[in-house]
């Protein structure tokens, strides 16, 4: 004890060589009894080495007291790959150790245990019985050798197992061009092939495709180096990757890979939740090991070349928007000749039209309607002029009624609308660039191009960009807003050099609105071709929310039309639109299946509808206050129910009437089915209100006795029509973000147009020219009033 307790007080006894006899006669000990140990070992550890053949199955037993080598040779050729699959079962049932198969090569080295236990993303262990590995191959740099390989087979069992292995050649193991390869893949039996580009291939695409949806699986691009990544755990450690269920497809381009040839992975996981298949309801049991079940996958792959001159494709781009606005601007020059051939009209003559028109057709003739003054249409006050809610109570409205602020002030007014979309672009937009440049150095650096959903049958890289010609397909959206721009400055000009009558005759010609109009739809451009540098979930919203601009402005515009002094300004309708963008934002981000959020904006939708019909109905003249509920519920009870009169503006009503409707039909929509894409939901809701108002401004223009000019109905005869054709290849769907990768990839299609567009494309070149024609349709609707005296043209 009094030594044992020196030592533990002072070590540095031990380490300067001072030590009890007795603990140098144990370390004496111990040596020698583990050297005869060792001894023995190896004396009974046999290793047997036997001379194998291909295609031989071979059944054997080992223990840990014997070992067994299998040596291979074969011939490889330069001009040659051959492939090698090593294959084991396991004979014997519930074995205490695993075996251990070791390759050796000459240039690297494979192991694998059988059983295999493969660990799943719920940390689930199957077990596999049954393992087959293909041997990775290098080339070789003489024009022929025989190479060895040994096949090492291993176990700490005491009691013998039995095994079964066979090593044999992979046929078709390099790829051939447009030739599609059958084979079969299981998670414990990955499969890979090697595939060289042909001389004047430099882009290829690579499809695997299967008849069967699960088992989920991976399909991987890799370069050709040892070792070939081919189980769930690492087939993402390098090269590109997708989850598939029924379709995978990469592009390949031949610069990525200096050997000048790829390997083709494919993987089969050991769960499907990453393809959107069911979750396992069992418990999940640490220790246990799960039965895999039958995860055999019947799959194909052909690799065929891929466009690699873009040109074409380009080009017509280019020439569609090229002619277009060449058109267009002939069209424009044309109209502007007969527009000055015409000439005004003096201030006190007739339009043609309004002595041609008989008044029955009518039914109450422009004069009647707003020079008819009648006890019951408004008090009759002396500051009337310049007290325009007094005028607004005015039975009849006219335009010239609404438009008595001054015509400078108003213009200047108007063009904030310009200049503040102008900032908002610049300030939305570069955020937008800097994020989907990040998306897609991500896609590319890692190679996970689940991250991405493109229609990956039809996607053309260019450079870092991996779908170019979804990105070019946007440029209609830039060059039609520019032209449309143009135009609206043409006709201000036209206006200012040849309207002598503009302060009495015709619709008040204020072009801020058509100014931000065409901003929002370069802008529409910009950030369409910003969301499909890397479409996902996450930037949907980048898509949409000018189009949410787009619709609003143009339902300011019409509003505009016949209101221009109580339209809303810049600083209300931005206001408002920013709204509309943060609940799109929020509802992308916490709407799916909240019911909470559902109900809360729900609520607010209606009662946004409520305020926004109260504010309409009675032209601005109503104020939201503390007797806001007191004026109302009076209203009610004078107008419903004491009198039983009907209400004073008809016309108005059975719009608000049936606009509520729809809105609180979308509203019960929204929170009975909480649609996963909220952004196009609240895109849904601003069309519908814009078709309804449009529909209501057409029909009450032919109702008050106007016409629609043969320029304003080609317009609209030619954007419906354009419009359908649109509609049609929008709803294609070659990808969906609202469900996993794999699954929005059984929707990916061809290009469909010289082998360089598909169908998405081909709904922003019809939409780009649909909404260019909306625009000229609410830009030349009203000319027909041009040289109609404003207090003859009927608001509404």
């Amino acid at each position: 004890m009094p030594s044992c307790w020196k030592c533990r007080q002072k070590p540095g006894l031990l380490s300067s060589g001072f030590k009890p006899i007795w603990v140098t006669l144990s370390m004496m000990w111990l040596l020698a009894t583990h050297s005869v140990n060792s001894k023995t070992a190896v004396s009974k550890n046999q290793v047997v080495q036997k001379e194998a053949q291909f295609d031989v199955t071979y059944n054997d037993t080992v223990t840990s007291e014997n070992q067994t080598i299998y040596a291979f040779n074969h011939t490889v050729s330069r001009n040659k790959t051959e492939g090698i699959r090593v294959s084991v079962e396991l004979l014997s049932e519930d074995p205490k150790s695993p075996i251990l198969f070791v390759v050796r090569q000459k240039q690297a080295d494979l192991s694998f245990q059988v059983p295999l236990i493969l660990r799943g993303p719920s940390w689930r262990k199957y077990q596999y019985t049954e393992v087959a590995r293909t041997l990775c191959q290098l080339p070789t740099q003489v024009p022929s050798e025989i190479q060895f390989f040994y096949v090492d087979t291993s176990t700490l069992s005491n009691a013998g197992i039995s095994y079964q292995l066979r090593v044999s050649r992979v046929d078709s193991f390099t790829l051939q061009t447009n030739k599609k390869f059958s084979f079969n893949a299981t998670p414990s039996q990955p499969q890979f092939f090697k595939y060289v580009f042909p001389e004047g291939v430099d882009t290829v695409i690579v499809k695997v495709n299967s008849s069967v949806n699960f088992p989920c699986s991976v399909m991987s691009i890799q370069d050709i180096q040892c070792p070939v990544y081919d189980l769930e755990n690492n087939v993402a450690f390098i090269g590109m990757y997708q989850t598939m269920t029924t379709t995978a497809a990469i592009t390949v381009q031949k610069k990525d890979f200096p050997s000048n040839s790829f390997y083709v992975v494919v993987v089969v996981k050991t769960e499907d939740e990453a393809c959107g298949g069911p979750l396992k309801l069992s418990p999940l049991v640490p220790d246990r090991l799960y039965d895999p079940g039958n995860r055999s996958k019947p799959l194909e792959v052909v690799v065929s070349p891929a466009i690699d001159s873009y040109a074409m494709g380009m080009w017509t781009c280019l020439g569609i928007f090229l002619f277009v606005p060449s058109c267009c601007g002939c069209a424009c020059v044309i109209y502007t000749c007969v527009k000055k051939k015409e000439g005004p009209l003096n201030p006190g003559e007739t339009s043609p039209t309004e002595t041609e028109r008989s008044p029955e057709s009518v039914g109450r003739s422009r004069q009647e309607a707003c020079s008819l003054v009648e006890e019951y249409d408004f008090d009759t006050l002396p500051d009337i002029e310049s007290d325009q809610n007094i005028v607004r109570t005015k039975r009849y409205l006219c335009v010239s009624d609404l438009a008595k602020a001054d015509n400078t002030v108003l213009s200047k007014q108007y063009q904030i609308y310009f200049w503040n979309i102008a900032t908002i672009a610049v300030f939305y937009a570069l955020p937008v660039i800097q994020l989907v440049i990040t998306y897609q150095t991500v896609f590319n650096k890692t190679g996970n191009q689940d991250i991405c959903y493109y229609n990956f049958l039809c996607a053309h890289p260019l450079g870092p960009v991996s779908s170019f010609n979804n990105i070019l397909s946007n440029l209609g959206y830039v060059m039609l807003g520019l032209l449309f721009l143009v135009i609206v400055l043409m006709r201000d000009i036209m206006h200012l050099r040849n309207d002598s009558n503009a302060l009495e005759c015709g619709i008040p010609k204020y072009s801020g609105l058509f100014y931000a109009m065409g901003t929002a739809l370069m802008m529409e451009g910009v950030l369409s071709a910003c969301y499909h540098v890397c479409p996902n979930h996450t930037n949907f919203q980048f898509d949409t929310a000018f189009m949410y601009m787009i619709a609003g402005l143009c339902m300011l515009k019409l509003y505009q039309k016949r209101h221009p002094d109580i339209c809303a300004s810049a600083y209300t309708a931005y206001a408002c639109l920013a709204t509309v963008i943060f609940f799109s934002t929020v509802g992308m981000v916490f709407g799916k299946g909240n019911t909470v959020f559902w109900i809360v904006f729900s609520v607010i939708h209606i009662l946004a509808t409520m305020l926004l019909s109260i504010q309409l109905y009675y032209m601005g003249c109503w104020s939201l206050d503390s007797g806001s509920l007191r004026r109302m519920l009076y209203v009610i009870y004078t107008d419903c129910i004491r009198q039983c009169s009907g209400p004073m503006y008809i016309d108005r009503m059975v719009l608000l009437v049936i606009g509520n409707i729809v809105n609180w039909s979308l509203a019960a929509y929204g929170l009975i089915k909480k649609p996963n894409n909220f952004a196009s939901y609240l895109l849904v809701i601003a069309i519908c209100n814009l078709l309804l108002y449009f529909a209501f401004y057409i029909i009450m223009k032919l109702r008050s006795g106007e016409r629609i000019k043969c320029l304003a109905l080609v317009c609209i005869l030619f954007t419906a029509v354009i419009w359908g054709f649109a509609l049609f290849f929008f709803f294609q769907g070659l990808s969906n973000w609202k469900k996993t990768p794999a699954e929005s990839r059984e929707h990916n299609r061809e290009c469909i147009l010289l082998s360089f567009f598909d169908d998405h494309d081909i709904w922003h070149f019809l939409s780009s020219i649909a909404m260019f024609g909306s625009f000229l349709v609410l830009l030349t609707m009203d000319d027909d009033l041009d040289s109609v005296q404003r207090n003859k043209i009927i608001v509404f």
